[in-house]
């Protein structure tokens, strides 16, 4: 018994110090298991905390390679553009462009293949080769669609990635096409407006207004466009302008086109003729020389001039087209548009003050529209006699659309020449201007211009109730450096109401052919008065300017002037 009792008190010791090892590699293990929790803790924290900055704190950004074209910088947030009541014009939709990295491709043909599938009109065998390059990045299609990005991405193609962009949209179509413009595939401003001030574009967030009504821009366009095709004409160009402050209502190059596919559209819809157009603008031009001797005071609305005979210069013949083979005062000279006359009233006016004046309405340098396709006008060097005489009735100086309708505004506004501008004016924004000519004699060409349409060439522009008056002009087209009777510039400047002008509308067409209707003739006033009526008669009211009753006594001394010679 004691032997037994003996033995376990020796064996005590042993198993207490197997049980205290035991005890102690437990104690390790629990630390490491808590070491290890903790750790595992922190690195759902760590992804957690990733997720919420990712997809909250954060906007989400698609994976870009550094030599992607525009990788340093995402152009993002181009500012809209907006008509004067804003109108949204131009805008940028986000979109995903497709790209790849070739070294991760796995199969470039059979991806290609996949992908000509889900991208109609993709090149199978260019994306093939593009895939099989030994370079990291590489463009497939940019402005991918929605549901397009969404069928790619069920390709599970590995390699292929999509960037995040821009793409400009145009809701109006063709409607403004030539003044709006167009960007191109890196959203970069390379026509109208959107060349001009892509600068401020893309570094300003506020929409940029323009001065166009686009109510105003779809009557003329309707009414242009519907001309062109009946008389078969080349193109036309017309132009709503406010003569007191420049402002362009209304700018239509026909034919036009669709910024949201420029590059389907051949060269001659996307030529600007109001603008880039430079053209010989024929009778119209003798609103100057009236204006001009009238100012300058070399005649006056009682005067007149012999225009019996045609005038000889050389082997060329200055004759009238409505020849009255008599003396014609200066009211005669205009409503029968008598070349002759204006070749005499020119000559006393004198070549050194007809140019003088010329330059000061804006007719001897190219416009300041704020458009990068501006033309410069084709002036004669030098500047003789003979250039004083053709001058007069429109033929040896060629200016662009927007230069004569400018210029015809300063004629009738008082006198003051103020920039044409496409940009809207704001409140308070002072107007530029300066005075070219005397108020009396601009409120005589108002008269004249009345007089035109009541009696004389303009009749088909009269629109009842709102004292429309203007000019018309006919020119013959210079091809292969000679006159071409049967191409001609056919166009009518008008204005109203011609008591108190506020809009002057011009209307061009470019070798229109005559109809059964207009008994085979297209000139001005077969062809362009009648736009330009139509025109005022839509649109008079969409501005706000209620008709008057023309009859009225006032209104009648206001706009009356003594045709005979006294």
């Amino acid at each position: 018994m004691a032997t037994r009792i003996g033995d376990v008190l020796r064996a005590l010791p042993s198993r207490l110090r197997i049980d205290g090892a035991a005890k102690q590699s437990i104690e390790v293990a629990r630390h490491r298991l808590v070491v290890a929790g903790v750790l595992f803790v922190i690195a759902f924290l760590i992804v957690g905390l990733r997720l919420v900055d990712v997809t909250l704190l954060k906007e989400a950004r698609e994976p870009r390679f550094a030599h992607a074209p525009r990788a340093g910088h995402l152009e993002m947030g181009r500012a809209d553009i907006v008509d004067r009541n804003g109108v949204l014009l131009a805008t940028s939709l986000a979109t995903a462009s497709l790209y790849a990295n070739p070294k991760l491709v796995l199969g470039p043909a059979e991806a290609a293949r996949k992908l000509a599938r889900v991208l109609p009109g993709l090149d199978e065998r260019e994306i093939a080769a593009r895939l099989a390059s030994d370079r990291s990045f590489v463009w497939l299609r940019r402005n991918l669609p929605p549901r397009q990005q969404y069928e790619v991405n069920r390709l599970g193609i590995p390699g292929l990635y999509f960037q995040r962009e821009e793409r400009r949209v145009y809701p109006h179509g063709p409607l403004a096409a030539h003044i709006v413009g167009f960007t191109d595939i890196d959203n970069r401003g390379i026509a109208g407006i959107e060349q001009s001030f892509d600068e401020k574009l893309r570094e300003s967030g506020e929409p940029l207004d323009l001065s166009i009504d686009i109510r105003i821009q779809h009557i003329v366009r309707e009414e242009l466009g519907r001309t062109v095709e009946e008389f078969k004409a080349l193109g036309g160009a017309a132009i709503m302008l406010d003569v007191a402050t420049g402002e362009v209502l209304a700018m239509v190059s026909w034919p036009d086109f669709d910024p949201n596919a420029p590059a389907l559209a051949p060269a001659d819809a996307r030529f600007n003729r109001n603008t880039l157009g430079i053209y010989e603008m024929g009778s119209t031009f003798k609103i100057f020389t009236a204006a001009m001797a009238l100012d300058y005071g070399t005649a006056t609305l009682r005067d007149g001039y012999d225009a019996t005979k045609s005038i000889q210069i050389g082997r060329f013949t200055i004759s009238d087209f409505h020849a009255q083979r008599r003396y014609l005062t200066v009211p005669e000279i205009f409503i029968y548009s008598s070349n002759i006359g204006a070749v005499k009233m020119a000559l006393d006016i004198g070549t050194q003050r007809q140019r003088d004046f010329l330059a000061r309405v804006g007719l001897l340098k190219a416009s300041p529209i704020e458009l990068p396709e501006v033309g410069p006008p084709l002036v004669p060097q030098p500047w003789r006699e003979v250039n004083t005489m053709t001058i007069a009735f429109g033929h040896g100086l060629s200016v662009s659309p927007i230069q004569l309708a400018a210029a015809s505004a300063a004629t009738i506004n008082g006198g003051v020449m103020r920039p044409a501008t496409i940009l809207k004016r704001q409140m308070g924004e002072p107007i530029p201007g300066e005075r070219v000519m005397s108020a009396v004699a601009s409120e005589q060409m108002r008269r004249l211009m009345r007089l035109n349409v009541e009696r004389g060439s303009g009749k088909s522009a009269a629109v009842p109730g709102y004292l429309v008056g203007g000019k018309t002009g006919t020119a013959e087209k210079i091809v292969d450096g000679r006159y071409k009777k049967a191409a001609r510039i056919s166009s009518f400047v008008g204005a109203f109401p011609m008591n108190k002008p506020r809009y002057i509308v011009l209307a061009i067409l470019d070798e229109p052919q005559g109809t059964k209707t207009t008994f085979g003739f297209a000139t001005g006033s077969w062809v362009a008065a009648p736009v330009v009526g139509r025109v005022i008669a839509r649109a008079a009211p969409m501005l706000g300017i209620e008709p008057v009753d023309e009859e009225a006594p006032d209104l009648r001394d206001q706009m009356l002037i003594n045709v005979a010679k006294r």
